[in-house]
Formats: C-alpha cells, structure tokens, sequence
C-alpha cells in the first residue's frame, strides 16, 4: 500500500505540475500582438491599401503606339496603414516586376510606374500592385 501511496502522489504531482506549464504558456501566447502594418499583395482588393484611378500610357510619336510604357494609380490606405515605401506593379502575369514611386509623400498618392522595356497591349492581361511600408 506504500508503493501505490507514492506513485499516486507522483501522479498528480506531474499531472499538477503539466496543468501549471500548460496555463503558463497560453498566457505567454496569448500575449503575443503583432501590429498592423501596410502590406499586401493581391490581384484584386489588396490588403492595407486600395488602388484607384488607374491609368495605362501608350507610347507617342515616333515609337510604336500599341506598347505601354507607363502606368499611373492612386494608393490608399485602408485599417491605418501608411505611406507605402516599396510599390511595384506587374501588367503581364508572370512578368516583370516594375518599381513605382511618388513625390505626393501623403495618402492618397499617386504612384507611376515607368514600363521599361514596353509592354505590347495585346500581351497586358492583369494589374498586380504590391505595396509594403
């Protein structure tokens, strides 16, 4: 009757002593906020910000007209993301990557994105923003 006396005692010991743990380190996940910052990346509405007023340029004059070699849109920001410092823009899915700026410095900002080398009309089947702060 000992033995069992023992190993009893040990066995709520250590089931106690796991319940202690267990709380412990809930309390220490639940404390885990991350905070919202202005990333996203979508096809559709992105994330952090929105996109409007888009507009695509056609190459003029002596070159071939049938190309884009600029787009231009407004950035904003939904859920309190700020001005976005790192935006590209992406007309061919699946391919390259153009980098944008702005000289606006506030929400909502107009962003151009300089298409180089052009992009033939015929080819342009998506607008992908990825914007991050």
């Amino acid at each position: 009757m000992g033995i069992s006396r023992i190993l009893s005692i040990r066995g709520i010991a250590a089931v106690f002593g796991l319940l202690v743990v267990s709380v412990a380190a809930y309390g220490f996940a639940a404390a885990n906020v991350v905070p919202e910052t202005g990333t996203g990346d979508g096809a559709d509405t992105i994330s952090g910000y929105t996109v409007a007023a888009v507009t695509y340029a056609l190459e003029d004059g002596d070159s071939d007209p049938s190309t884009i070699d600029k787009v231009t849109f407004d950035l904003d920001a939904t859920a309190g993301a700020g001005l976005p410092t790192d935006v590209q823009a992406q007309i061919v899915n699946g391919g390259t990557w153009y980098d944008c700026t702005t000289v606006d410095g506030t929400l909502p900002a107009t962003y151009d994105c300089a298409v180089s080398p052009s992009v033939d009309v015929s080819t342009a089947d998506q607008l992908r923003v990825v914007a991050a702060e």
